[in-house]
């Protein structure tokens, strides 16, 4: 804990009432990631006294990550802090994998931004400073970030949206504020705060950023720390730039899933480039790595027109099919799975979920599904199948082809069985035979894909 009698500097509220004023409309709700140290503490005490200025509602959450031992004592601080200031404080333990691969400092930061993209807010606000841009331009470089990663924090993000979440902003105040001018701050005001020991541990690669390599730049030069943050700033306008670009390229060009690909091979490989990163960091979250990103761009333009392009990426895989670029997400296993239908509107199977419709007049009869067993399995090879009364029966491997299924798809195509007749196959429709008459109740059927 900490506390002293230095004047406070006199613009850090005005700071934030301006950042408020033009990221914070009136009457949203800001959950704060308060974890108990300096840079949370001082603005939990500025947004606390902010209310009064400018309406909006605020909670704390702090994240327990369970990493230290004194993770219970940091969690009653962070409430007592709350309960003084009458902010709502809310505690959110995770578990942080140590076996990820990303390392516990990244892990745990992935689950903290976890935690709080879940609250139920219209924005996150975070305490991030001067320092922090600057150290993590430091490390970004250091990794061999692109411009996207060079841009390292904005002050204000747009909302993200997440299936089943709350779309909200991420919101850094601080940002262009220096460390300094909130320890002036927080002595000032006598705000206790935590100290986390990890903080000093050399091994975590912030820490020796922090403790070993800034210190000795600022020795030789002095306003390296405002520099650097100042060049984030340069190259956050040049990503932004970027994907402007990115985006007139994409008009008729993205269907979700698809990039066609006509016309691009005579674009420069770093326009092909930036189009694909920003497709791929829509779809997956995050921009493949530079060599994945290599290897795709050369496989879509220099590989044969018959060639079976098929590049992996995190949890997905890029191939190329009819002048065409499909993003295809790794599922689950299609194993076979009974059922007798009594009108369920939904089968969940181990690889997704069927949809039944009630309708009329098309999809299979309803009179024949009623009390039915089904069985849903993947391709074994050689099925026949009649969709179409005026067409003679084919294999499925035919139908596939003719409506244009790439070749990944087709053996993990669901089909579903009424009894021993195959009724249905997800992107080919029913059996005609089994079909619903003009005026007679029907079922619809539709397959929703489980994500691995």
């Amino acid at each position: 804990m900490a506390s002293s009698k230095k004047r406070p500097p006199a613009d850090l509220s005005v700071t934030l009432a301006d950042f408020l004023t033009r990221h914070v409309p009136p009457g949203q709700h800001l959950v704060l990631g308060l974890s108990g140290g300096l840079d949370s503490c001082v603005l939990l005490s500025l947004l606390a006294a902010a209310r009064d200025r400018h309406p909006f509602q605020l909670q704390a959450l702090h994240v327990h990550h369970g990493l230290s031992p004194n993770a219970d004592a940091w969690a009653d601080f962070c409430a007592g802090q709350c309960e003084a200031l009458q902010v709502p404080f809310q505690v959110v333990r995770v578990q942080v994998p140590r076996d990820s691969g990303l390392g516990i400092e990244a892990a745990a930061r992935a689950a903290r931004y976890a935690a709080l993209a879940a609250a139920d807010a219209d924005a996150v606000v975070l305490a991030h400073h001067r320092d922090d841009q600057a150290e993590t331009l430091l490390l970004q470089l250091l990794r061999g970030a692109g411009v996207k990663g060079l841009a390292a924090m904005a002050a204000a993000s747009e909302p993200a949206s997440t299936p089943g979440v709350r779309p909200k902003s991420l919101l850094r105040p601080l940002l262009e504020t220096p460390r300094a001018q909130l320890l002036a701050y927080a002595e000032t005001r006598h705000l206790r705060w935590i100290d986390d020991e990890s903080n000093l541990d050399l091994a975590y690669d912030r820490n020796f950023v922090r403790h070993a390599v800034f210190p000795l730049l600022e020795r030789r030069f002095p306003a390296g720390c405002t520099t650097l943050a100042r060049a984030a700033g340069h190259l956050a306008e040049a990503a932004a730039l970027l994907d402007e670009v990115a985006v007139a390229d994409a008009a008729g060009r993205l269907a979700g899933d698809r990039l066609t690909l006509a016309g691009m091979a005579g674009w420069s490989a770093p326009r092909r480039n930036n189009l694909l990163r920003y497709w791929l960091a829509g779809r997956l979250g995050e921009a493949p790595s530079a060599r994945s990103l290599a290897e795709l761009s050369r496989q879509l333009w220099l590989a044969g027109d018959e060639a079976q392009v098929s590049v992996p990426l995190a949890g997905a895989r890029v191939h190329r099919y009819r002048g065409q670029a499909w993003l295809v997400r790794e599922r689950p296993a299609l194993t076979p799975a009974s059922l007798v239908w009594q009108g369920q509107p939904a089968w969940e199977a181990p690889a997704g979920t069927l949809v039944f419709e009630a309708v009329t007049g098309r999809g299979l009869a309803r009179s024949l599904m009623e009390g039915a067993s089904l069985t849903l399995r993947a391709r074994d090879g050689g099925e026949r199948f009649k969709p179409d009364a005026r067409r003679p029966t084919r294999t499925l491997r035919h139908w596939c082809q003719s409506l244009g299924i790439p070749a990944w798809q087709r053996d993990s195509l669901p089909l579903l069985y009424v009894g021993d007749t195959l009724a249905w196959v997800d992107g080919i429709g029913a059996a005609c035979q089994l079909k619903a008459g003009a005026g007679e109740p029907g079922i619809e059927i539709s397959w929703q894909p489980a994500l691995a």
